[in-house]
């Protein structure tokens, strides 16, 4: 009989597919990384929070500020720069190959809906936003 992983999710056991706990792990890095960005944990203000990504120093964040910034992470994963997170290069050495412009796709939504006044950046305020 094949062996079954056991995932832990939300406190619950749950008898995976072969690919879940990679799923799982990927999921939990990709949120992990955006609390560790996250202006409650390592930053004591918005502005503080806002200046990360500020990469020109004019006190507001473009899209391609925000997009160098959020993709960081997946970026440092890609071992072999080919845009493409593949099982090798995932937690746990198993799931889904995952694509950085698909990545990008999300944050680049996500970074529109907190773009609350529609002016193509992101203040502090606006920035500070739980993710929705």
């Amino acid at each position: 009989m094949p062996s079954r992983d056991v995932a832990m999710v939300g406190g619950q056991s749950h008898d995976s597919d072969p690919g879940l706990l990679g799923r799982v792990a990927l999921r939990g890095l990709l949120l992990g990384s955006a609390f560790l960005a996250s202006p409650v944990h390592a930053q004591a203000t918005p502005s503080e929070y806002l200046r990360q990504f500020d990469t020109n120093g004019d006190g507001k964040v473009s899209l391609d500020e925000y997009l160098t910034y959020m993709t960081a992470g997946f970026r440092h994963m890609d071992a072999n720069g080919d845009g493409v997170l593949d099982a090798s290069e995932l937690p746990g050495q198993h799931g889904k190959p995952l694509r950085l412009e698909d990545v990008r796709k999300n944050y680049q939504a996500q970074f529109h809906r907190l773009d609350k006044n529609h002016d193509g950046y992101l203040s502090a305020r606006e920035l500070a936003q739980p993710p929705q």
